[in-house]
């Protein structure tokens, strides 16, 4: 798979700031098919920086219940994955916002 269909975009919340800058992981929502393998070597040839360690969640389907017609939305599953780079990389994909 090319690397750019591995790693669908990156996650930006508080707590992923928060790892970001304390702990160096960065987090992603990856393609469901990818390995850890596949995802390593897709953020180390995209970004440029030597991964150390890279965990994976299934993240479940959501039923988000609405008012109006259609009252029940069911969101598909997707897969995460928490990247930790080396003690002295960082990725500029979050340091902008």
């Amino acid at each position: 798979m090319n690397p750019y269909q591995i790693i669908i975009r990156p996650i930006d919340t508080e707590k992923t700031r928060y790892q970001a800058s304390e702990l160096g992981q960065y987090t992603f929502e990856v393609d469901r098919r990818a390995n850890k393998i596949q995802i390593k070597q897709a953020i180390e040839a995209i970004y440029g920086v030597d991964v150390v360690a890279v965990n994976v969640m299934n993240m479940p389907a959501k039923v988000i219940k609405r008012r109006g017609r259609r009252r029940v939305v069911r969101r598909s599953p997707w897969k995460k994955a928490v990247v930790t780079l080396a003690e002295d990389q960082r990725l500029g994909v979050f340091e902008g916002v």
